[in-house]
C-alpha cells in the first residue's frame, strides 16, 4: 500500500536528503521521516527488543540476539558522505520518539556503490514506510555520488525483494550463497522506456 501524502514538515523545508518529511500513513498514524539522530540510539536499541524472530532474520541474515553496542553507535552517528540513515519515528524529538523503521546505505570502500538495509517493524508493515525510506536512500546516494546501490536480501524475504524490484532494482544470483539474493540498482542508466501492450 502506498502513503497518501508526504509533505515536508514546517520547520525543514529543504529538499536535500537530510530533510524531514511528515508521512501520514494509511491506518491515520503520522510519523516522520528524518535522519537518524545520537539520541536515537535508546529507542532503536528498545524496539529491536520488539522484533520477531524472523524479522531479525530477514535484516541481518542470521540470528541475532541483541545489537552490538559498536554497531549501534556507528549506526546513530553515520560518517557524512560515507554512511547514512534515515528512520521513520514519531513526531516527537530524537531520544523521546518510538523508531519503527530504520534505512541504512553504506558506500563500499573506495567505490562509487553502496549497500542498503531497511527494517520496517512488523507494527508498521504494509503502511509504505519502506518504499518512503528506499527513495531517501536513492535521494542520498544520488547527491553523493553513488552509481550502484546493492544489497543481499534471503529469498524467502518477498516484500523486500517485491519493494527493491517496485523501485527498479534487479535481482541478481549470488554465487555460493545459498538461500540469498543480491539486489542492484544502476543510478547512472536511464529509467527503461514504459512497454507497450
Amino acid at each position: 500500500m502506498t502513503p497518501r501524502a508526504i509533505r515536508p514538515a514546517p520547520r525543514r523545508p529543504s529538499r536535500r536528503p537530510e530533510r524531514t518529511d511528515v508521512l501520514r500513513l494509511p491506518d491515520g498514524r503520522e510519523m516522520w521521516i528524518r535522519p537518524v539522530n545520537p539520541l536515537d540510539a535508546g529507542p532503536i536499541d528498545g524496539a529491536f527488543q520488539l522484533l520477531n524472530e524472523d524479522e531479525v532474520r530477514r535484516r541481518y541474515l542470521h540470528p541475532v540476539k541483541a545489537l552490538a553496542p559498536d554497531y549501534l553507535h556507528a549506526l546513530v552517528n553515520p560518517v557524512p558522505g560515507e554512511h547514512f540513515a534515515v528512520v521513520a519515528a514519531e513526531p516527537l524529538p530524537p531520544g523521546e520518539a518510538l523508531v519503527g523503521a530504520v534505512a541504512r546505505l553504506d558506500r563500499d570502500p573506495d567505490s562509487d556503490s553502496a549497500e542498503f538495509a531497511i527494517l520496517v517493524s512488523h507494527f508498521l508493515a504494509g503502511q509504505g514506510l519502506g518504499l518512503a525510506l528506499m527513495r531517501r536512500l536513492v535521494e542520498w546516494a544520488q547527491a553523493n555520488g553513488i552509481r550502484r546501490i546493492w544489497g543481499d536480501v534471503l529469498d524467502d524475504n518477498t516484500a523486500m525483494i517485491a519493494l527493491a524490484q517496485a523501485v527498479g532494482f534487479r535481482r541478481e544470483h549470488i554465487p555460493g550463497a545459498f538461500g540469498e539474493v543480491r539486489v542492484t540498482l544502476d543510478l547512472d542508466e536511464p529509467p527503461s522506456a514504459p512497454r507497450r501492450r
